[in-house]
């Protein structure tokens, strides 16, 4: 069954994967990774200098570990769920990490 929503722990949990990851891989103040939330979905957006881009959407399956990805398509202007052949594809392991490495490599 699937979750809802995604509790308030995990958004936690999603926050602060996303700190470290911006801090430790990005590495740049004017390029970094936000999350929104809307029902069971987190969206990832990237910043760069100052310009805001859609790069993914994680679906909460109610597991930490478990993620279902959609990469976004610029050419349709959607997200993709079976979209399986972009660079970093190998990356997305059900995880938000596996997320963010996938989308940094699909949308350098």
């Amino acid at each position: 069954m699937r979750a809802q929503g995604i509790p308030p722990e995990v958004r936690q949990k999603v926050e602060a994967i996303i700190k470290k990851f911006n801090e430790t891989v990005i590495k740049d103040p004017d390029c970094y990774y936000v999350a929104r939330y809307r029902g069971r979905y987190v969206y990832l957006d990237r910043f760069d200098h100052g310009v805001k881009g859609p790069i993914c959407r994680l679906e909460y399956t109610g597991r930490m570990d478990d993620w279902d990805f959609a990469i976004y398509l610029y050419s349709d202007e959607r997200y993709d769920p079976d979209e399986w052949f972009f660079p970093g594809s190998d990356y997305v392991d059900g995880t938000v990490e596996g997320a963010l490495k996938a989308g940094l490599e699909a949308y350098p």
